[in-house]
């Protein structure tokens, strides 16, 4: 399938999932994450805040277990930038004050942005993967571009609410791939 077709496709099935199918499939990403990744042995993890009208994974059962959990792994959380093309990136800790923004999304204000050469791991939004660990997001490249910029060994995992499909036929070079995929149901690691 080409990528405006999954991102089509997904985008309905996702707005048609109840709130509490998004908190019931939440919940199985977060017991994945836990069971799956050495998070006790990172130092910063990058994750996503959640558009709720989006029906996006809620990561905020990963945050709070990891402060509960996990003191010494630092968060931070992407800003979309006013030319509309980039993400800077910036601590997120209990403290940070939230302002949402006009896409409906919670960035933090007044925190210490971080280089995104810190991260360990990058909890990665996405519609849809496939197999090989491609992924579709909502069509603006800001996670390929993002993800260019961190080290070469950095863990790229992404969070799905549904399980790979077969093959993106259109992928292109600047396209980033996984290197792991959580589902409900199972982790995918890719090459």
């Amino acid at each position: 399938m080409l990528k405006a077709d999954i991102r089509r496709t997904f985008l309905a099935r996702r707005r048609a999932l109840s709130e509490t199918e998004v908190q019931r499939r939440s919940a199985l990403l977060s017991q994945q994450f836990f069971s799956n990744f050495p998070v006790d042995n990172w130092r910063w993890l990058h994750v996503f805040l959640p558009i709720a009208k989006q029906h996006e994974p809620d990561t905020w059962l990963i945050i709070h277990r990891i402060w509960a959990e996990f003191p010494q792994v630092q968060l931070a959380v992407p800003v979309m930038q006013a030319d509309g093309h980039t993400l800077r990136h910036y601590q997120l800790t209990h403290d940070t004050p939230l302002a949402t923004n006009r896409w409906g999304i919670p960035e933090p204000v007044e925190a210490e942005e971080m280089p995104p050469t810190v991260f360990d791991a990058v909890l990665v939004p996405l519609l849809a993967c496939d197999e090989a660990g491609h992924r579709v997001g909502y069509g603006k490249g800001f996670y390929d571009r993002f993800l260019a910029q961190c080290r070469p060994e950095i863990q790229r995992i992404g969070l799905s609410l549904e399980p790979p499909i077969t093959q993106i036929a259109d992928v292109d070079s600047t396209d980033q791939p996984l290197t792991a995929c959580i589902t409900p149901e199972q982790v995918f690691r890719f090459r």
